[in-house]
């Protein structure tokens, strides 16, 4: 791999270490717009937006919206991304912890969606996301992170299961307890752990958000340097990537949009999920504060395009048959295009045409994947969103292996080709005539 594709991957997986939580995605997300010179516009408060200006909301601490307004809007569309902050883990319960047997202290945890229990056993892990703190009559979000290696949860010994390699299939009431205490710490130590790294009574903890992290370091790797791995690579890979081309591309014809929604890994229909009002909120906001009518929000999302960004599956080199003849993609090839025919991808022949010109013009390789005929696959974003706020959308992602593992792979050149694919797709004026044609300035 080149000088480039490295450093490129090296940029993600920082980001992806700067990350845990959904929590904490969107902070590291408003750091780095705040760095650029967008204006936070807070949803509780009244919007002054002007052309030529550069924005960001919020929603929970947990989904984020920017927008850059073009200052020649004579075709006033909307061009979009969306990825998503979360990833599968396990949550920390309300009353966190397990006595027993003997002097173990266990934490009880429920799993938080998609999970490949498996991996997770045998590997260093802590917990992150957000605590609110009473601090007089206020109650205050803090982040929480704690630099340490905290629990484990341990197999059990192939002498004592003499099946374990034959089959395992963990019980997650019983089997996916992490172990926090041999004895050292007794019941109650967790909520004072929390309380004391925040320098704040115990009695002063109201309520938590915490979920299981793996410590596993991310890295790039490889005697060519071909394959970076990280926890969390499904979605915050397509986070940065798409984060990225926002903030290098320049369009003054539209308003460019980048979103990132929590929840989509248990289903979206939160009040901050892509299912959400969320997008329609801020784009109806947006458009009322430029000046323009309802009726012109109608017509502007009917011009409009959204890049829905969610990782793909690349081929598995020891089981290529669980993938679609034809339809299979390969890392280190590009950005991947994908489509169902159920519809649970929102690609359709319009959007893979306009989106595929633009990369062809660039010069941006794409990669086309759909599942096989006898395995259906799961949902993202872009049909989601849709049922709140329709408009042409195409599904993309970065390929990888080992999607919802505690530890993915991907590969270390299509970050960069993937960040190229969507800057083009934000640096062109596309403008769409219903679904009859598009014109690609």
């Amino acid at each position: 791999m080149s000088e480039l594709d490295v450093r490129a991957a090296q940029r993600m997986i920082d980001f992806v270490s700067e990350c845990p939580s959904m929590f904490h995605t969107v902070a590291a997300l408003r750091k780095r717009l705040d760095a650029a010179g967008f204006t936070f516009v807070p949803e509780g408060q009244r919007w002054n937006i002007e052309r030529g200006g550069a924005y960001y909301t919020v929603r929970n601490n947990s989904s984020l919206i920017a927008f850059r307004v073009g200052e020649k809007l004579d075709s006033y569309h909307f061009q979009l991304t969306a990825a998503h902050s979360d990833s599968p883990t396990y949550k920390v319960k309300a009353v966190p912890e397990l006595a027993g047997p003997a002097e173990y202290l266990r934490l009880n945890v429920e799993a938080y969606g998609g999970v490949m229990d498996h991996t997770w056993f045998d590997k260093p892990l802590s917990v992150a996301g957000r605590v609110l703190v009473r601090e007089g009559n206020r109650l205050v979000s803090r982040l929480y992170a704690p630099d340490d290696d905290l629990l484990i949860i341990p197999r059990v010994p192939i002498h004592l299961d003499h099946q374990a390699n034959a089959g395992f299939a963990p019980n997650r009431a019983v089997d996916l307890c992490p172990l926090f205490s041999a004895g050292a710490l007794e019941r109650g130590a967790f909520d004072a752990m929390v309380a004391e790294d925040l320098g704040v009574a115990v009695e002063n903890v109201a309520a938590r958000d915490l979920f299981l992290v793996n410590r596993q370091q991310p890295r790039v790797w490889g005697r060519a340097n071909e394959f970076v791995s990280a926890p969390r690579l499904d979605d915050l890979g397509c986070v940065f990537i798409s984060l990225e081309a926002f903030l290098a591309a320049s369009n003054p014809h539209d308003v460019s949009v980048f979103c990132c929604f929590d929840n989509e890994e248990v289903g979206s229909n939160t009040k901050q999920g892509a299912m959400s009002t969320f997008l329609r909120d801020t784009l109806e906001r947006l458009n009322g504060a430029l000046g323009f009518a309802v009726e012109d929000l109608c017509c502007v999302l009917a011009k409009s395009m959204l890049v829905s960004c969610d990782n793909a599956h690349a081929v598995h080199p020891n089981h290529p048959e669980r993938y679609d003849e034809c339809n299979r993609v390969q890392l280190n090839r590009g950005l991947v295009v994908k489509e169902a025919a159920n519809q649970k991808y929102c690609t359709d022949a319009f959007s893979r045409a306009v989106f595929c010109a633009l990369c062809t013009d660039a010069g941006v390789p794409l990669q086309a994947y759909a599942n096989r005929s006898d395995m259906p696959g799961g949902s993202t974003l872009g049909n989601l969103s849709n049922m709140q706020v329709s408009m042409h959308g195409v599904d993309v992602g970065l390929p990888q292996l080992a999607m919802h593992s505690s530890y993915e792979t991907a590969g270390v050149a299509d970050v960069r080709l993937g960040t190229r694919a969507l800057q083009a797709f934000f640096e062109a004026d596309v403008r769409i005539d219903g679904a009859d044609a598009a014109v690609l300035a």
